[in-house]
């Protein structure tokens, strides 16, 4: 097993959450600066083909995605044999999607009818291939939390394809620039991930059925995932055009960023908790109460604010020719805060081994969206398609809700409900201010930063107003506090106040 033979030094479960929070918003601020310079360089026609190509290759790479990573984490004992097993299975995987990529361009091309989407194809099926060649040794990052390992591939890695991406547009003015600097990316991955882990993987199947037990199942869910994420812009290319397509999915990765951003980071500490604490029910139960109650300290307001503020901060981010975005936007964002409120239940449930709870969770969810759509809805565009993946959302976080309620018995809903119904009043509170806020004579900027600035300050106080009247010492708020060393003085303010 990589570095099994030398100390490792841990950090805590908040300091860890701290520094991947960091990592995920670092690498995704980069990307959001690389967003914003190509829409100002390139179309939603060129956002559109790309977008076309990458969910068609998305799916066939999730067809056949093992979940090796996930396997090797939540085997605790994971030695060598597990780890080559691991790497042989994802460049096995990534060899046969290529093939799949390559020969299925023609017909990606035909569904979604624009002869440049197969060519585009062509060369994501070649970056598939390279990025199977990624030091499996990596996993052990997040396995054995070291997260400042962690942080620095997955920034070197952005930086690499960021760099090549903008240069390539200001230089092509193309789609191509997208695509040739995501290519670049993986390269650039690949040689990273064996610059920065010394271990090197070697052809084995020695451990194939031990993987196979749990790859399974996450097999079964990621792409019962994938499709929940995707299906809706399948449907949106093939009723609409390039433009329209580009625009959605634009909109979809932005309403991701508050919400996604902030919470997906946290889950790559969340997994190895769960897994540590796996066989003491009591410590088990305590970790997910306080995951979910930050979660939705977290998650909710900054997903309810983007939608809040999307009118003012579309226009000036992305420029006028992206306005199509913003009714988008809006609905997006609320299915980013439901999703990422879910993240803490998947983890649970993968933790105690119920991945197929989660895959069938999954495939239910995409057999009621395509019916919607394709049967009840067969004549809605891209913003009609959006309120109908955001009624799915709802009903898959009740029913993560359910299961975990039913499956991990010491959980109850009242704990559910003790760690979050102060961010959620706080949220309406907030949203409530900013619905009947009047704008001011600022322009666009200085609504904005207007806007945001008492959306903020407005949840704040709701927040630690609800949280005094409660006079809760164990939730999200006292952990926040205590690991910012707040809580002092917010006690001593509100006590003034009051």
């Amino acid at each position: 097993m990589p570095d099994s033979g030398r100390d490792i030094k841990r950090v805590s479960a908040a300091k860890g959450a701290v520094l991947v929070v960091a990592m995920r918003w670092t690498d995704r601020l980069v990307g959001f600066v690389s967003t914003l310079i190509l829409a100002r360089l390139l179309l939603p026609d060129d956002f559109g083909i790309v977008a076309m190509a990458s969910i068609v290759v998305g799916l066939l790479d999730t067809l056949l995605d093992l979940g090796v990573g996930s396997a090797l984490v939540q085997n605790r004992n994971a030695g060598r044999d597990d780890f080559d097993t691991a790497w042989t299975l994802r460049l096995a995987q990534s060899a046969v999607v290529a093939l799949i990529i390559f020969f299925a361009a023609p017909y990606a091309g035909e569904y979604f009818r624009d002869p440049r989407v197969p060519d585009v194809m062509r060369i994501m099926a070649l970056a598939t291939v390279i990025g199977g060649f990624e030091n499996i040794g990596i996993v052990a990052f997040q396995k054995n939390m070291e997260f400042g390992r962690d942080f620095q591939f997955f920034f070197y890695r952005r930086i690499a394809g960021f760099v090549v991406t903008v240069v390539l547009a200001l230089v092509l003015r193309s789609y191509w620039a997208m695509v040739i600097g995501a290519l670049f990316g993986r390269i650039a991955g690949v040689a990273i991930s064996y610059v920065l882990h010394e271990y090197r993987p070697r052809f084995s199947t020695r451990a194939l059925g031990k993987i196979w037990s749990f790859s399974q199942w996450m097999l079964v869910a990621n792409l019962g995932g994938y499709g929940l994420k995707q299906a809706d812009k399948f449907l949106v290319g093939r009723r609409t055009d390039a433009a329209t397509m580009g625009a959605y999915s634009l909109a979809d990765d932005i309403a991701a960023m508050p919400t996604t951003e902030l919470l997906m980071p946290i889950g790559r500490v969340l997994f190895p908790v769960f897994v540590d604490a796996a066989n003491d029910m009591p410590r088990l139960r305590a970790a997910f109460c306080k995951a979910i109650g930050v979660q939705t300290l977290l998650a909710l307001p900054a997903g309810v604010g983007l939608s809040m503020v999307a009118g003012d901060a579309v226009p000036l981010l992305l420029g006028d020719s992206w306005s199509s975005a913003i009714p988008l936007i809006r609905i997006l964002a609320l299915i980013s805060v439901v999703s990422a409120l879910s993240y803490s239940s998947a983890y649970l449930l993968m933790t105690l081994g119920h991945v197929h709870l989660m895959a069938m969770e999954s495939w239910l969810r995409l057999m009621l969206l395509i019916g919607l759509v394709t049967l009840a809805f067969p004549d809605v565009g891209a913003t009609g398609i959006a309120w109908i993946r955001l009624l799915v959302t709802g009903v898959g976080f009740m029913t993560f809700i359910g299961l975990v309620l039913h499956y991990v018995k010491p959980i109850l809903f009242r704990d559910i409900f003790a760690n979050t119904w102060r961010p959620v009043l706080a949220t309406g509170a907030m949203a409530g201010v900013l619905f009947i806020l009047p704008r001011i004579s600022a322009g666009a900027v200085g609504n904005l930063i207007y806007s945001v600035l008492v959306g903020a300050l407005v949840y704040a106080v709701a927040v630690l107003v609800l949280w005094r009247i409660s006079q809760c010492s164990d939730c999200a708020e006292s952990y926040l506090f205590q690991r910012m060393r707040l809580q002092e003085r917010c006690t001593a303010w509100l006590a003034r106040v009051k």
